[in-house]
This record gives C-alpha cells, sequence and structure tokens, in this order.
C-alpha cells in the first residue's frame, strides 16, 4: 500500500477517534436553543452592547478582560455584578433553570466577543479570541461549533460547548453569539 494512504487512513483515524461523540445529539439541539435565542430580550441586549461598544478598541477590550478575571473569586466584583444583574443575565439564568439540568452554563457575546450577559459567572470577559466566538459569530449566520467533551470542575458534570450565531431578526446580519454549555448526560 502506497505509504500516503497509509499515512491518510491513521491520520483520519485519529481525528475520529478525538471528535465529539456527542455531536449530532448536540447539532440536533441548536433548532430548540434557536427559539430561546430569538427572545427579544437577547437580540435587544446584544443590539445595545454592539452600539455601546462601538469604538472600542483592542487594548480596551483586553483592559476590561482583565478587570472580568481579576474580580472572579474576589470579594467585590463591580464588573461581574452589573453583567449578572442585567435583564439579559436574568433571563438566561431561567433558561439555564428551565433546562432541568441540561445547561451548566449559558452566556451571550456581542459582536466583538465580549460577554453581554450570562447565566453564571464566566472565567472570563472576551471570548473573541476562542473557538467558540470566532466558529459561530466569525463564520457568519447559520453558523455554530461543538466543543470537545470536558468536566466541569464547579458542576461535576461532563459538558461540551455549543456555539450559535445570533442573527437580527430584522435583516439577517450576525449581531452576536451564545455558548450553551450541556451536561451531555443529560441528552
Amino acid at each position: 500500500m502506497n505509504k500516503l494512504i497509509v499515512i491518510l487512513i491513521c491520520c483520519s483515524a485519529v481525528i475520529q477517534s478525538n471528535a465529539n461523540e456527542f455531536s449530532d445529539a448536540l447539532e440536533a439541539h441548536i433548532s430548540e436553543a434557536k427559539k430561546w435565542i430569538s427572545n427579544p430580550i437577547v437580540i435587544s441586549a446584544i443590539k445595545s452592547q454592539n452600539i455601546a461598544h462601538t469604538n472600542v478598541t483592542n487594548p480596551q477590550i483586553i483592559d476590561k478582560d482583565k478587570a472580568w478575571r481579576a474580580e472572579v473569586g474576589a470579594a467585590d466584583q463591580p464588573m461581574i455584578s452589573e453583567i449578572l444583574a442585567n435583564d439579559l443575565s436574568k433571563y438566561l439564568m431561567q433558561v439555564q433553570e428551565d433546562s432541568a439540568g441540561l445547561y451548566t452554563e449559558v452566556f451571550v457575546m456581542d459582536n466583538k466577543g465580549m460577554n453581554v450577559g450570562q447565566s453564571a459567572i464566566t472565567s472570563d470577559y472576551w471570548q473573541g479570541d476562542e473557538a467558540k466566538w470566532k466558529e459561530s459569530y466569525g463564520k457568519g449566520a447559520g453558523s455554530f461549533h461543538i466543543g470537545e467533551v470536558e468536566e466541569d470542575e464547579s458542576t461535576q458534570t461532563f459538558q461540551s460547548q455549543l456555539s450559535i450565531s445570533i442573527e437580527d431578526p430584522e435583516n439577517g446580519n450576525v449581531i452576536g453569539a451564545v455558548t450553551i454549555g450541556v451536561n451531555v448526560g443529560e441528552l
């Protein structure tokens, strides 16, 4: 057998063995998630933040992310508290609660990858440098990203992150993205 064919077969087997075994179930869940993602609370919050952050520069985003990370685990959390108290976060907390254990976390990002709202504290504020944002928002309407299955230490569950682009229902333009931590044991 040709050495190139053998190498390709071996590489294909390695890639397939590393694929998320829950991808089909997660992908099937996208249409259900899009129902609550299209809620006016979600769309309005993203659009408002996109307008408010029109002129925010990358260094400013990095500074915001550093400030957020410094607040995680700290007693004083003004930036985190402000986001957790907004209407979108309250809505996402309800979505997570209504999922009856299926969702371990839900957070919405704007057109720069910054958090707009979330159901629980995230480890960082800026997701724009991560696959969850690049592969959903960054690839346009109808795009999504399925992360690897990982153990969530805080919930002691195995989860995969499903990230989906969010479109403006008025014009179809992508305005942000959502990441949903899905407890794969509940699929």
